[in-house]
């Protein structure tokens, strides 16, 4: 007699979005796609376009990745996807997928188990659609609608961060609104930290929108930059030292939070800072260095430091916590990111496959961690 194969787990990837990581998001989708079990999971790829819809992608891990120096994102040519809200029927969450065709009678793809939103920035990362899962009653991966806000916005974040009693450097906040009327109150301040210093879009990613800025005459120039990509800027204190990184998971069945090894990103002086070419379009000698050289007390604070931060801002499932270490010793937490880039070959999970979880051994953890989280408030 044969034995019914065990169900798969139902998983919506959810990528792409209406921020400026859009394709970040795409080239992140990618990597967990091809790291996906086809015969444990069924996975439903969902695109966001730039303009905001969902559509039902075909889109192949390979034409998610970065090619020739041409960067993916999702095409405008897929059936709408549509996830319903509320309960479909008492007593179970409306995890109903349907998707609209025009011309086409609505037909539903199905219920899923859970949603792994790969989303990066605005309209996705902030706690957007972690809001919308929620009012759909769909477990996902990842944080949940505060740590997600909170770790978007880097002036909030500093705040919660200090509060914990975590280093953090020194900024003034640009408020959104007028820049004139704030023009020579935030110039008093920003030179009171000292040059150089770096101008930041308060809530976006991937070093989208950052510029250093080397004196006074730069500043207004890299603010109004800055605000192509958020209306609220931040201006920060240049911190010099090494950069590393630590990333944190959930622990197992509710333990406590573990943190990884730690790494560092190493590059040459044709960047000034780990700008977005960098990162993604590599030009000179750029490295990840895994596990860092680090003393061992130092690693070790690092990595309390991190969960720390983790704690801090009420984070879940996954996040990556990058600090400044100082010639003398010293550590800045930089900031918390709820959602790292997550292809093979980022930081994120090249950290723990140094700390012995593979990558789809750290795909498999993350969704099963969330499909044992409870719905609703926790």
């Amino acid at each position: 007699m044969n034995e019914t194969p065990p169900r798969r787990v139902r998983v919506a990837v959810v990528f792409g979005g209406r921020s400026s990581e859009h394709t970040i998001s795409c080239v992140t989708a990618g990597g967990v796609l091809s790291a996906m079990d086809p015969e444990r999971y069924d996975v439903i790829p969902v695109g966001i376009t730039r303009q905001g819809r969902w559509v039902l992608s075909d889109s192949k891990p390979d034409q998610l990745a970065i090619a020739d120096g041409k960067l993916p994102e999702v095409a405008d040519d897929g059936g709408t996807v549509i996830l319903p809200l509320g309960d479909k029927e008492a007593g179970r969450p409306g995890s109903e997928l349907v998707i609209q065709s025009p011309g086409d009678v609505p037909r539903e793809l199905g219920a899923v188990d859970v949603v792994f939103p790969l989303l990066h920035g605005p309209y996705g990362e902030d706690g957007t659609i972690q809001g919308l899962l929620e009012l759909a009653g769909v477990r996902y991966v990842g944080s949940g609608v505060l740590a997600s806000a909170v770790g978007m916005d880097k002036h909030v974040m500093k705040v919660l961060l200090a509060g914990a009693g975590l280093p953090v450097a020194k900024h003034v906040l640009v408020e959104p609104g007028p820049w004139e009327p704030q023009r020579e109150r935030v110039s008093r301040l920003v030179a009171e930290l000292g040059w150089p210093v770096f101008a930041k879009p308060a809530r976006a990613g991937s070093s989208m929108g950052v510029a250093k800025v080397e004196g006074p005459g730069d500043l207004e120039a890299a603010v109004l930059a800055a605000r192509e990509h958020d209306p609220k800027v931040i201006v920060e204190e240049a911190v010099i030292g090494r950069e590393i990184e630590c990333g944190v998971l959930d622990g197992v069945d509710g333990g406590e939070p573990e943190a990884s090894v730690l790494g560092e990103i190493q590059f040459d002086s044709s960047h000034a800072f780990y700008d977005f070419q960098a990162k993604y379009l590599p030009e000179g000698d750029v490295r990840l260095a895994i596990p860092a050289d680090v003393p061992d007390g130092t690693a070790d604070e690092m990595r309390r430091m991190a969960v720390a931060a983790f704690r801090a801002l009420a984070c879940e499932s996954l996040a990556r916590v990058d600090f400044f270490l100082r010639a003398d010793g010293g550590v800045v937490v930089n900031e918390v990111n709820t959602m790292p880039g997550f292809t093979s070959t980022s930081m994120f999970p090249m950290l723990w496959a140094e700390t012995g979880l593979d990558y789809p051994a750290l795909v498999d953890r993350m969704i099963t961690t969330a499909l044992n989280r409870p719905l609703g408030l926790r």
